[in-house]
């Protein structure tokens, strides 16, 4: 078998990359990044893809950000996002026998999407505004590959995981998730002796997290038992609020000041927990817990900041 992972400098590919590496020794595995690809370039996509002949193609190149980044750089998030997935598809078009991996986000489901969220929730509502270009770009990847499947009997399995986060994670102040973004900022907070710690919104929000090596895990799982479902969830199963959140990473950083909100920053959506009960059926649970995923991920910043 051979496997082309697109994106794997990122938080999932270099995951990814960890996996397969570890994983499958001996197996035939290009893991591409823009050094070698330019995404948005139709030309440069297609030849990466049939200069190598993957078996499974892995999609886990994307803009991302936080839900600062998402509601302030709306238009490159939409264009990036479109680019890249209709690049790697259009790519396909002329070769069904390639399975492909696509990487979404739990934000395609409607803002009033019924919690756990269910798969069946798709297209079915309303999207929470601050990050609706992204979603958008999503959507439109899943729709494509559908018409790709329906019309030339493509085999192509849009996985929609929940908040991720770990090492190799953007731990930029303003663009980042909400994981990357509190461990950087409150430990920049303790570094400079401050009294008081800002936390963006309310505190609030339910929140569902997942150790990106995780999902990273589901992935080789998916290859290896040949599932074939559209579209699949990727949760943790559990929730807790952004405050609760903070809390933690305030106790692992030894961060002694006081925890405040800046309720003029939007929450987002007030909760957004996944059914991952499909996923689940086939054999598959997450084996990190958020204590322990959060230890390795402060450390990870601590050695590579």
């Amino acid at each position: 078998m051979k496997i082309l992972v697109f994106g794997s400098n990122g938080l999932v590919g270099s995951a990814v990359k960890r996996n397969l590496t570890n994983q499958h020794e001996g197996m035939n595995l290009l893991f591409s990044t823009r050094e070698d690809t330019n995404l948005f370039s139709f030309n440069e996509t297609k030849r990466t893809i049939e200069s190598f002949g993957p078996n499974v193609i892995i999609n886990a190149a994307a803009k991302v950000g936080g839900i600062l980044a998402n509601n302030t750089h709306r238009t490159s998030f939409i264009m990036d996002n479109l680019k890249i997935n209709l690049n790697i598809l259009e790519s396909c078009i002329d070769n069904s026998d390639i399975k492909i991996i696509n990487l979404g986000s739990s934000c395609i489901y409607p803002l009033n999407a019924p919690n756990p969220i269910k798969e069946d929730s798709f297209m079915n509502g309303k999207l929470e505004p601050t990050n609706s270009p992204y979603a958008m770009a999503k959507l439109s990847a899943i729709e494509l590959g559908s018409a790709m499947s329906l019309e030339f009997g493509h085999k192509i399995v849009n996985l929609m995981p929940t908040n991720l986060y770990g090492p190799n994670d953007n731990f930029s102040p303003l663009d980042s998730h909400v994981i990357p973004g509190l461990i950087s900022r409150m430990n920049k907070a303790k570094d400079a002796n401050l009294k008081e710690f800002e936390i963006w919104g309310s505190g609030k929000p339910l929140r569902e997290f997942l150790y990106v090596d995780d999902l990273a895990d589901a992935i080789d799982f998916i290859i290896k038992k040949d599932i074939n479902d559209s579209l699949i969830n990727i949760g943790s199963g559990e929730e807790i609020s952004i405050l609760n959140l903070a809390e933690k990473i305030k106790n692992i950083l030894n961060f002694e000041g006081s925890l405040v909100f800046n309720n003029d920053i939007p929450d987002g959506n007030p909760r957004k927990l996944l059914d991952s009960s499909l996923i689940n059926s086939y054999g598959w649970s997450p084996t990190t817990d958020l204590d322990t995923g959060l230890d390795n991920t402060f450390n990870w910043y601590l050695q590579n900041s």
